[in-house]
């Protein structure tokens, strides 16, 4: 069984290198551009930068014992806790692919109101999307929100609908499930919250990819 699960790890690991170079090359980079990008956002998607803390106070019930005329009361009290979160940024799931959005956008002026239509649809949808976990934080599905960005780059831009597929769909997965649900993170009593991490970091690294591929399907 071990050798197996080595197995489907690494042909799995292959495919998506396979994938990812192909979807990469579709938006004007080159396999050894790729090579850099995808190493930095798996060694990346390690390193959490923190930016802020947020605090709240979480109720707390307590049970005391009293005695009276012999007999036992459990007495519940409430307390209160204050419970601290930080909020970081994913180097590999936040900042990378910022940065190669902008990249895109600056090489490909025209797109820009066509990139930023879809990225406000897709951060919509996400948001709607995405859950607020107790204990995790905020997950998103990793299927749907890359085959939604397909669908709106081509209805926006069918004339070069794969950069605004990557564009709309990492910047909008980013947006809509992390920046738009950091209110009351603290609630959730995970110690950290990261912008792009874990729960959200196999949605934006797919979408870019997966959206891209599915363009020419439809």
């Amino acid at each position: 069984m071990l050798l197996l699960t080595l197995l489907m790890a690494f042909i799995l690991g292959i495919l998506l290198i396979t994938v990812g170079e192909i979807a990469f090359e579709r938006i004007g980079f080159t396999s050894f551009e790729f090579t850099l990008i995808l190493l930095g956002t798996l060694l990346g998607s390690l390193i959490n930068i923190p930016v802020a803390e947020v605090r709240s106070a979480e109720p707390l019930v307590e049970v005391e014992e009293a005695r009276v005329f012999g007999l036992y009361f459990r007495i519940p009290r409430i307390m209160y806790q204050q419970v601290s979160t930080v909020v970081a940024v994913n180097v590999g799931g936040a900042v990378i692919p910022v940065l190669v959005s902008i990249y895109l956008l600056v090489e490909h002026a025209s797109l820009l109101l066509e990139a930023f239509a879809g990225l406000v649809i897709m951060a919509v949808l996400v948001h709607l999307m995405a859950k607020k976990v107790k204990g995790v934080g905020i997950v998103t599905p990793a299927l749907l929100p890359p085959v939604l960005a397909a669908v709106i780059a081509y209805l926006l831009s069918p004339g070069s609908p794969a950069i605004v597929a990557y564009v709309s769909g990492t910047l909008g997965a980013l947006i809509g499930a992390d920046l738009t649900n950091l209110r009351g993170i603290a609630k959730l009593g995970a110690p950290m919250a990261s912008i792009g991490g874990a729960g959200t970091f196999d949605g934006v690294f797919l979408t870019g990819i997966v959206a891209v591929l599915l363009v020419p399907l439809l």
